[in-house]
């Protein structure tokens, strides 16, 4: 049998006149490859398909995850604050792990559970719980951001929030313009220490008013029922003319005790309390305020603990956002 030299396997003429079988058989081999390779990876976009988060993880020692604590779940903010939150992280191809620590204040507990899912860094989102909570990631080598944190000269972790004093100052100022002279505060629970800050401020800016006369009391938690509750029992007690609500879920109970009193606000009573939460804006609440920029703070402190990620040992920053008063229906008119 007589193999016809020099043709190739298209029957054309090869330009050394002999063709190496085993040659075309790799070179076939090699097309076959490209071409299975280029299919694959095309039928894997089509399917959506994304890489292994968790195989990148072994690589690059990053698990993307980060540890995001909340608690006060009874107060419709903290749903803002995760929706931001969560999607904030997300956009930035980053994961939360959300904590919830609503009734719970171990962060030794926190933190081997948070330890377990090996995460890049931690947010702590609360106004009440002690700056020691989040020292106590920031001691185990975990970059913390403490979002909605006291405002500090000497910081230990990151702080994004507000000046709490100054809010307190502002209620006071606001009230004093309106022409009120029996003041009151109507703090949350008298450990937190967003309640002492704006307790504090508020009763700073009143101290040696001529005409003025003060009283304090404290609700034992930031949630409806507790407003409710503690003003329908200084209802039957030495009444002032208006209240700074240590925040706006405590303000609303407040504004439901009264009109269940027969009373009206601001005709009777005026409440100004701080958040500018969605349900200030209701039409049947129309809460006097102060506008707490959430939105701001989130971003910062998402900012802030991807800037301790990538650089390790970043000295402590505090970012503090200004605040305003947003008029409503609960005071009357300045004079």
């Amino acid at each position: 049998m007589k193999i016809a030299h020099g043709c190739n396997a298209q029957g054309s003429r090869s330009t050394g006149g002999r063709v190496s079988f085993g040659r075309l058989a790799r070179v076939h081999r090699g097309r076959v490859g490209v071409v299975g390779d280029a299919r694959e990876s095309r039928a894997r976009r089509e399917k959506g398909y994304a890489p292994n988060a968790l195989a990148s993880s072994l690589t690059t020692g990053r698990t993307k995850l980060i540890g995001l604590i909340v608690n006060n779940f009874h107060n419709p903010l903290i749903l803002e604050v995760c929706d931001l939150f969560t999607r904030g992280l997300q956009d930035r191809g980053l994961r939360p792990l959300l904590v919830n620590l609503t009734d719970a204040t171990d962060p030794g507990a926190t933190l081997r559970m948070l330890r377990q899912y090996s995460v890049d860094g931690v947010i702590v989102a609360s106004s009440t719980l002690p700056s020691g909570f989040a020292e106590t990631f920031s001691m185990a080598g975990l970059p913390v951001v403490h979002a909605f944190g006291r405002k500090t000269r000497t910081p230990k972790v990151h702080v994004a929030g507000i000046d709490n004093i100054a809010c307190g100052r502002m209620a006071a100022e606001a009230l004093l313009g309106r022409g009120y002279r029996r003041l009151g505060f109507l703090g949350g629970p008298a450990t937190a220490t967003s309640t002492q800050d704006r307790a504090e401020g508020f009763l700073a800016a009143l101290r040696d008013r001529a005409g003025i006369s003060v009283s304090t009391s404290f609700a034992g938690a930031y949630t409806y029922d507790a407003g409710r509750a503690e003003m329908a029992r200084l209802l039957r007690a030495n009444l002032a003319e208006a209240y700074f609500c240590g925040d706006d879920l405590l303000a609303v109970g407040a504004l439901s005790a009264i009109r269940e009193s027969g009373r009206a606000v601001p005709r009777d009573i005026g409440l100004i309390g701080l958040n500018d939460m969605e349900m200030a804006r209701w039409q049947n609440i129309g809460l006097t305020t102060i506008h707490q920029p959430v939105g701001q703070i989130i971003d910062a402190a998402i900012k802030l603990v991807v800037a301790s990620i990538e650089v390790p040992g970043l000295p402590p920053e505090v970012q503090i956002f200004d605040c305003r008063v947003i008029d409503r229906q609960t005071l009357r008119p300045p004079t």
